[in-house]
């Protein structure tokens, strides 16, 4: 009897111990048995495990071979699903760098027509402005006087031709006494071509004429002008002065057409609409 149950429990742990194996193997993935028959029917001959305890196995298999394939189709579908979102999120970066770009091509354009407006009316401004001037200045040209009188305040001392013992020769020119230091001017628009102390004639300015006449002044206590300087008609050249061969404050004033040889500046200065 003890015998009996002695056989017994050893069974009984035989059998325990082979389905912990078989349990173990299941869930290790290890092949505890070998599958000579078709899927799904257990070999239980090299085994010694039961049909019952085969086919546990063979189901334990099946689940874990489903559940690998259900795991990897579900980490397909999460890839997929993260590689998707990513290619939405590039895309929308894409878009954005493309609608920032053209915004800032759009702004640029728009602040170059601005830019060249902006130069346009500039331009149109300055030159509007050179325009008045110039009429401006035009207008004055026709304005001002053609020719003046070499002084004013003046009283005449000597005419031309005059003979007398103070010159050389006959007087070569009209003689306007005037207070020292009053302003002598240009007569007519010119070149001054001479500013310099020429003996009798004391310190002296000459000034050529578009039509090549030349006038001179003489006498004078300064100079106003320099050679190459352009003048207008009553630009200041001197002032009356003493220097030379005088007696008194005045100026020797001088026309000669043809630079050298004078002429009655009297006559001239009548042909020019003035009586000294």
């Amino acid at each position: 009897m003890a015998k009996h149950r002695s056989t017994q429990r050893s069974r009984t742990r035989r059998t325990r111990l082979i389905g912990l194996t078989a349990a173990l193997a299941a869930t290790a993935g290890t092949t505890a048995v070998g599958l000579a028959a078709a899927p799904g029917q257990a070999d239980t001959t090299s085994t010694g495990l039961s049909p019952s305890q085969a086919g546990a196995l063979t189901a334990a298999r099946i689940d874990r071979r489903d559940l690998g394939s259900r795991d990897a189709t579900r980490f397909d579908l999460s890839l997929a699903g993260v590689q998707k979102v990513q290619a939405e999120r590039q895309r929308a970066a894409a878009l954005a760098k493309q609608a920032a770009n053209a915004t800032l091509t759009q702004r640029r354009a728009v602040a170059l027509a601005a830019a060249k407006q902006q130069a346009a009316r500039q331009a149109a401004a300055k030159a509007k402005a050179l325009a008045k001037a110039k009429a401006i200045a035009i207008a004055k040209a026709k304005a001002a006087p053609r020719v003046v009188l070499p002084t004013t305040g003046y009283h005449l001392t000597a005419r031309f031709g005059q003979a007398g013992g103070r010159w050389s020769r006959n007087h070569t020119g009209l003689d306007f006494a005037g207070a020292y230091g009053t302003p002598i001017r240009a007569v007519m628009a010119g070149e001054v071509i001479q500013a310099a102390f020429e003996g009798a004639y004391g310190r002296q300015v000459k000034v050529r004429h578009s039509d090549g006449t030349v006038t001179s002044y003489s006498h004078m206590a300064e100079f106003d002008v320099s050679v190459g300087e352009q003048v207008t008609a009553g630009t200041k050249v001197g002032a009356i002065g003493l220097t030379g061969n005088t007696t008194g404050a005045h100026v020797h004033f001088e026309v000669l057409p043809d630079g050298e040889n004078p002429i009655n500046p009297s006559s001239w200065l009548r042909a020019h609409g003035l009586n000294p």
